[in-house]
């Protein structure tokens, strides 16, 4: 379809507010619009998408089978609308928006502890924090700076490293019936917690100690180590997990070690941002700022 002959953003929220109220009368007092004014927009809407959406049963107003599958797509667009509008409608002229996008479970427990005193040092800059599951990418969605775990190969990218991790299987404190474990093979007698992202960091745990078990890829999947963390929390089975996500844990003693082996990770923590905006202030400044605050550089 052509833009030109999109629907008007005043034909869709005609037709969503008729659809709510199921009245043109209703809706038209709503828009302060008049009714025919409703109805001509509605009837273009129809026109152009080739489907009624209304029908009167017994005098009374009904949606169509096509207006309701309509309405679920209008409402999202309308909303969206009405998000965007406040979002920039939120900032001063003189503010800046830094869009970052960081994995999930590496964004609660490490970046966001990270980001106390942001605002008081670079109040014009603010920070539009968002999790992404899925592998990097600084168009989808758009963002300035990306935290992800990798190689830090990525084209057209700047990447700095932030650290590694190193894998520790962790459990609820009353897991294990002797309080400890005589062996790491024990631990395939157990539920093995998996993580989606990770599915071979069980095999490559085993083997890094001569180790092979068949039960290695068994298990539970989930998506995010924060659900795999608050699996073995509640005595769910046993997580392998990046030490540095559950240091609060195993301090407070609601998570042990289950074997004293870790297992470092190929994966890297970088940084990333393009390399045409290196020299972007705001995106300089952040980089700065993680920078400061990483205690202990492992690379």
């Amino acid at each position: 379809m052509s833009r030109r002959h999109m629907p008007s953003i005043t034909a869709m929220q005609c037709f969503e507010t008729v659809a709510r109220h199921l009245s043109f009368t209703r809706a038209a007092e709503e828009l302060s619009l008049t009714q025919s004014a409703v109805s001509k927009q509605v009837a273009q809407l129809e026109e152009q998408l080739g489907h009624p959406l209304f029908r009167r049963v017994r005098q009374r107003l009904q949606m169509t089978p096509a207006g309701s599958l309509y309405l679920s797509e209008v409402s999202k667009i309308l909303t969206q609308i009405e998000m965007s509008t406040h979002y920039i409608r939120s900032y001063g002229g003189e503010t800046e928006v830094l869009r970052v996008v960081t994995p999930p479970t590496f964004g609660e427990r490490w970046l966001i502890p990270r980001l106390k005193g942001w605002r008081l040092r670079y109040p014009s800059i603010h920070l539009d924090v968002r999790h992404e599951v899925k592998t990097m990418d600084l168009n989808d969605p758009p963002c300035d700076v990306a935290l992800f775990a990798g190689q830090g190969r990525w084209p057209g990218a700047e990447c700095t490293p932030l650290m590694t991790e190193d894998m520790v299987p962790v459990c609820a404190p009353g897991l294990w019936p002797e309080g400890h474990l005589s062996d790491p093979t024990q631990l395939a007698d157990y539920i093995l917690l998996q993580n989606v992202a990770r599915p071979e960091a069980w095999h490559e745990w085993f083997q890094s100690q001569g180790l092979h078990t068949e039960h290695s890829y068994h298990g539970p999947r989930f998506d995010t180590f924060t659900m795999c963390i608050r699996a073995a929390q509640v005595g769910c089975g046993v997580a392998l997990v990046p030490r540095f996500l559950i240091d609060e844990e195993l301090a407070e003693g609601k998570l042990v070690i289950a074997w004293p082996h870790s297992l470092t990770s190929p994966h890297t923590y970088f940084l990333g941002y393009p390399e045409h905006a290196a020299e972007v202030p705001k995106i300089k400044k952040f980089v700065a700022w993680i920078r400061e605050r990483i205690e202990t550089p492992t690379l």
